[in-house]
């Protein structure tokens, strides 16, 4: 590779087309570095060496500073180029490009040349990794595209070419910048948020406390878009009025609670436990005002069952126990007053 007979000094390298060499000694065991221009993929071997021995030489060619075919782009910055460029696209191509950056950025791309046949050479720039990504922006012809931003933190570029009248392409730089969060869901009453995450594409699932029924969907996503948000509205935990209930244990709250309860409520939980069981119940909070508000407990599932009482203001004397595995639980209330109540279930 490149001799020269006679001398103590290798031959000049050949710098390559898009390229730079850093380095000017041609002794002996100096070392030559070549660079590629941005967006330019290095073929061949970035560093070569000035042998030692009779004839100096080189112990690799100068490389190659190419346009490829796609690729994989994670820096923060960077240039995407047709394959070929400056010099005509080939025919046939079809060419894809991914930029990956850290959660919370998006890539802000802008054109600095771009040639190809109209409508049959096209540039696609996708808002994902995917090839099914939603298309932001497709591109033919010999118009400048306007500068675009990516609203997620993959994007996929893709080049189509067909089988005729090739051009000289594109170059367009990107920048990774950062992305807005979607709005923060707390305060969360009556329940926990899961996940810190609040950047595109990432998911928040919420969780209410034991008497307490979430009302919406219990997972939300941060969307894909210009302006920032959820893809469904946050959802609430709320007392239910009434339910079946088949846990062994656990809390019924009075509907609205720590509101008052509505007037005009008539709410009735069915208490299922496992065969063999009892059911006993315990008032930890009772402030329902008779006679137009009050409860009524059955010893079974249904009203026709023995009653175990009727309940109102202050605290029972003896907590119900049922004698079966069902416990019928009706609250209604008349009043204006309003109030609240909180029984704790037990199987025993």
């Amino acid at each position: 590779f490149f001799t020269q007979l006679n001398s103590s000094f290798c031959p000049e390298t050949v710098v390559p087309m898009n390229g730079f060499k850093v380095g000017e000694r041609l002794q002996m065991n100096s070392v030559m570095s070549f660079q590629c221009d941005p967006g330019y993929t290095l073929q061949g071997v970035s560093h070569i060496s000035c042998m030692p021995g009779p004839v100096r030489r080189w112990n690799y060619p100068p490389p190659l500073c190419i346009a490829q075919c796609g690729g994989i782009r994670e820096e923060m910055e960077g240039t995407i180029l047709s394959p070929g460029f400056p010099g005509n696209y080939p025919s046939n191509g079809d060419c894809t490009w991914r930029i990956y950056l850290p959660v919370g950025y998006g890539a802000h791309v802008q054109f600095l040349n771009f040639s190809t046949e109209a409508n049959h050479d096209f540039l696609e720039i996708r808002n994902g990794p995917f090839d099914t990504s939603t298309v932001i922006g497709r591109f033919s012809g010999q118009d400048l595209p306007p500068s675009l931003l990516t609203t997620s933190h993959e994007t996929t570029i893709y080049f189509h070419s067909d089988h005729s009248q090739n051009k000289p392409g594109f170059r367009f730089d990107y920048q990774a910048y950062e992305l807005q969060e979607c709005p923060d869901p707390e305060p969360f009453h009556n329940g926990v948020v899961v996940g810190a995450g609040y950047n595109v594409g990432q998911s928040i699932s919420f969780e209410c406390y034991p008497g307490y029924q979430l009302m919406g969907h219990s997972i939300l996503t941060c969307q894909h878009g210009t302006t920032r948000n959820w893809d469904h509205p946050f959802p609430r935990c709320e007392v239910p009025c009434g339910g079946n209930i088949t846990s062994d244990n656990g809390t019924i709250f009075s509907p609205g609670y720590p509101e008052d309860y509505p007037t005009s409520a008539d709410c009735s939980w069915l208490i299922t436990v496992a065969h063999g069981l009892g059911i006993r119940l315990n008032f930890t909070l009772l402030q329902v005002h008779g006679p137009q508000d009050f409860i009524t407990v059955w010893d079974g599932p249904q009203e026709t069952a023995r009653k175990l009482g009727v309940f109102t203001e202050g605290d029972p004397n003896n907590p119900p126990s049922s004698t079966s595995n069902h416990v019928l639980i009706r609250f209604r209330s008349n009043s204006e007053k309003g109030g609240l109540f909180k029984i704790n279930y037990q199987g025993n």
